[in-house]
């Protein structure tokens, strides 16, 4: 048997759980899980776009992609 039930934490962080007279008198074990953070539309609208990290790495940085890669193999002990 499982229950679900959201609660909102008080400011003194204390909660008091009422289990249902369903529930047979010994041990159990209780999962609590923090409910994610509702994202806002103020904090969706702050985020850069990953389009404004497009260009930050100067080209010369890894160079022509394939030599790069193979270098790095070269790394490697066969």
């Amino acid at each position: 048997m499982s229950i679900t039930q959201t609660v909102e934490v008080p400011a003194n962080h204390r909660l008091t759980i009422d289990v249902p007279r369903e529930i047979p008198a010994g041990r159990t074990i209780i999962a609590f899980t923090p409910a994610p953070v509702q994202k806002t539309k103020e904090t969706l609208q702050s985020r850069k776009p990953i389009s404004g990290y497009f260009g930050i790495l100067s080209p010369g940085t890894y160079g022509d992609g394939v030599t790069y890669q193979r270098n790095i193999r070269d790394e490697w002990n066969d």
